[in-house]
């Protein structure tokens, strides 16, 4: 059974999302990391759908080929599965097991917490701390996910050239990611922090207090919609009209007739996640809006959301703190790095 992590491993992150193969490779250590490596390679449509690898052997050639563009040389890989494919529970344990005898123990008690046969899942679990509600006891965060979930992303890997050594969780990646930006947005212990995560078809809106993240909710949003304006308005191929969005060339009127009504369909999509997340807690305000995800890279929209949601609002940028390869083409990676905010809580796990 491969487990969730394994420990002190140099290791590519590799997200595959519902577009594109974002591999990063970091060196360095903690206060001095460097980008060693990076790259952004399309996906074949429908390759992945619903955050579900539909086609293992499209994903794992794109993966050689962003392994390739990126002239790394690491071969062991860390990548993600969905939040919505992994069940998370905190359960107190006794705090004087080993780790061997903890295992053994989830292992046999499992069943109590996962609606699957144990024989379909992978198990893995992380020790929190101590209990607050008994001294002898310590939480422990339990992660399942059918191992379908797991064998689909390593077979992928392998195509690509890669050995799966850690599968985490997305938003565990996203912490991690998260937590590294933290200095640069001022916040400390307490704050809450939202990240609105706009990708192709779907946005997530999460909030992390302390560092966690305490709500996550999808909504069919994306850059998906932009995409497919450009083709209807000016007679275009789906593929052409990608290509027009990221590289410009469009008519005069793109900017006032297009791009701006979706800035502002986007900031009222954001307003829309975070007027729910208040209605449904105890919180009634967030200190920080992070906007991650490809479509945060649009030259203006941190303003544009800022003024709908009436919170500091930052465009992720995980880097701003480290030091670049000279291989690394310094722009792209600025341009990409709202969109490499898992890729890089992933690559961070080789110095766990």
């Amino acid at each position: 059974m491969l487990p969730f992590k394994r420990k002190s491993t140099p290791v590519l992150g590799i997200d595959i999302s519902a577009t594109a193969i974002k591999l990063l490779e970091l060196g360095g250590g903690p206060g001095k990391y460097r980008v060693e490596s990076y790259s952004v390679e399309p996906l074949p449509a429908n390759s992945v759908v619903d955050k579900n690898i539909s086609d293992e052997q499209a994903v794992g050639e794109a993966i050689g080929r962003a392994v390739k563009k990126s002239g790394t040389k690491l071969k062991d890989a860390a990548v993600a599965v969905a939040g919505s494919a992994v069940i998370t529970k905190i359960i107190t344990m006794p705090s004087n097991l080993s780790d061997s005898d903890m295992e053994t123990q989830i292992n046999l008690e499992a069943d109590q917490y996962i609606p699957f046969p144990l024989e379909e899942v992978n198990i893995d679990f992380e020790i929190l701390g101590p209990s607050e509600k008994t001294d002898d006891q310590v939480d422990v965060l339990l992660a399942a996910s059918r191992s379908e979930n797991i064998d689909v992303r390593v077979a992928a890997l392998e195509i690509g050239g890669l050995r799966a050594r850690i599968v985490d969780v997305e938003a565990f990646a996203l912490e991690n990611a998260i937590g590294l930006m933290s200095h640069n947005l001022g916040a400390g212990e307490g704050s809450t922090i939202a990240i609105a995560d706009v990708g192709s078809a779907i946005t997530t809106y999460s909030v992390l207090e302390d560092f966690k993240i305490i709500y996550s909710r999808e909504q069919n949003f994306g850059g998906a919609q932009l995409t497919e304006e450009i083709q209807r308005r000016y007679g275009l191929s789906y593929e052409e009209a990608g290509l027009a969005k990221k590289q410009g060339g469009l008519p005069e009127n793109y900017d006032p007739e297009v791009l701006e009504p979706f800035k502002q369909s986007m900031a009222q999509q954001i307003s829309r996640a975070q007027q729910f997340f208040f209605s449904s807690s105890q919180i009634a305000s967030v200190d920080h809006l992070i906007l991650a995800g490809g479509c945060s890279s649009i030259p203006g929209i941190a303003e544009v959301v800022e003024s709908a949601v009436g919170v500091p609002t930052t465009v992720a940028n995980p880097f701003e703190n480290m030091s670049i390869s000279s291989r690394v083409p310094k722009q792209a990676l600025h341009n990409d790095s709202p969109a490499l905010m898992v890729a890089c809580g992933l690559s961070l796990r080789s110095f766990d």
